[in-house]
């Protein structure tokens, strides 16, 4: 609602944001990962949305917050066993060798990284 109690139609609003030159996008997306130095918060089930102005983006994530301390989850051990068809124990110490980079570990372990 604008101020007023005025609604204002979705389609509407995004045509104003055009014409003053904002863009503005949703991206389907899995789960969100943002990497700190001690920690990393992982969105499940995300509602990503990019909002474009004058060349700058911004990204706004909503979601289930699940905060991890910084290592190797369960998870990713998961994905590279299921990936790179390899032993939880190989998937584990190619995501330790690759600081947690599960792409390059699943590449390395395939033998083509």
């Amino acid at each position: 609602m604008l101020p007023g109690g005025m609604g204002l139609d979705p389609r509407k609003m995004q045509k104003m944001m055009r014409q003053m030159g904002i863009k503005s996008e949703e991206i389907e997306a899995d789960k969100v990962v943002i990497e700190g130095k001690a920690k990393r918060i992982v969105i499940l089930n995300p509602s990503v949305t990019i909002v474009e102005v004058q060349g700058k983006k911004t990204y706004t994530v909503m979601g289930e917050e699940k905060e991890e301390e910084k290592g190797i989850s369960k998870e990713d051990i998961e994905m590279v066993v299921k990936q790179a068809n390899v032993s939880a124990e190989k998937a584990e110490a190619g995501l330790k060798k690759n600081d947690g980079d599960i792409a390059a570990t699943i590449l390395e372990l395939k033998g083509e990284g």
